[in-house]
């Protein structure tokens, strides 16, 4: 006769907060860095995640013109504006509000991304996502969705999902595959006092950053503000309730756990595949 074993699934607590730094980038684009900073210089397989929120033209308008990448992944999710990106490979499209753009710079590529607006509201994130060792080399490679391509899951109590990638408990599932870190990554609008569940992998790591309002993190009830990141402890589930109407997102992958080298717009693994990095782009062959 068999028996079923109970396991209680253990909450994720609020570990560390960050409010990141201002930064300039590319042209004399203003945003706030809040992974890639001396206070918190990755948390892999993140390598970075800036976030810009400027309705000053002057604040972004010089963009990003052409730079190159190699070794990781970058994902740019637009809350607002439109943003137009070329690259070396004859790719070109405008990614708007509620859109994603999940590129795999794999082995090397040359892009810009420039504000297709000249004025209003610009919002949005870049994530960078590291590859592991194996797959840094890969053919440069795009997954692009427009607003109504992502997954929207409304909640009983009123909070609606906006699913880029990852599974909901209910099952909703985003458009984005990554079966290199099975990551998580929604888009979450929660009423006041309303409380939002997630599972999540033991193994992986979980952050939180609230776009707006202010929310409680699990059992303990810990607070997390208004531009503000959350880093969770361990754990197997994400409970958050919204002390306001809170707008957050919820972002997890599995960690890589191999070395990490950086040059610049480059990540690889050692000194020596940065310095080869810089030799190919210099000789013309990404």
């Amino acid at each position: 006769m068999q028996t079923s074993v109970y396991v209680k699934s253990i909450t994720r607590e609020l570990q560390t907060l960050t409010s990141g730094q201002p930064v300039s980038d590319g042209d004399g684009v203003k945003m706030t860095r809040i992974i890639g900073t001396p206070e918190l210089n990755m948390l892999d397989p993140f390598l970075l995640l800036d976030a810009f929120e400027s309705n000053q033209a002057q604040d972004y308008i010089g963009g990003f013109p052409d730079h190159p990448h190699r070794g990781f992944e970058t994902v740019t999710y637009l809350l607002a504006g439109r943003m137009r990106h070329k690259d070396s490979a004859g790719h070109e499209g405008v990614i708007e509000a509620g859109g994603v753009q999940w590129m795999t710079a794999g082995k090397g590529i040359i892009h810009s991304e420039m504000p297709e607006q000249a004025d209003g509201l610009l919002q949005g994130f870049q994530l960078w996502v590291n590859l592991p060792a194996s797959e840094k080399m890969q053919t440069p490679a795009y997954q692009e969705f427009p607003a109504n391509k992502i997954a929207v899951e409304h909640l009983d109590n009123g909070a609606e999902v906006r699913v880029i990638a990852g599974s909901t408990n209910n099952g909703t599932t985003g458009p984005v595959i990554n079966q290199y870190v099975n990551p998580i990554y929604m888009d979450v609008l929660l009423p006041k006092s309303q409380l939002f569940k997630q599972a999540v992998d033991a193994d992986d790591n979980v952050f939180i950053f609230v776009v707006k309002g202010e929310l409680s993190v699990g059992d303990l009830m810990r607070n997390i503000g208004h531009h503000q990141m959350g880093v969770l402890h361990d754990g197997d589930q994400v409970v958050v309730t919204a002390n306001k109407e809170s707008q957050f997102l919820l972002v997890a992958a599995h960690p890589l756990h191999e070395p990490v080298a950086r040059g610049g717009p480059f990540v690889m693994n050692t000194k020596a595949e940065i310095v080869q990095a810089f030799e190919d782009f210099k000789q013309n062959q990404f």
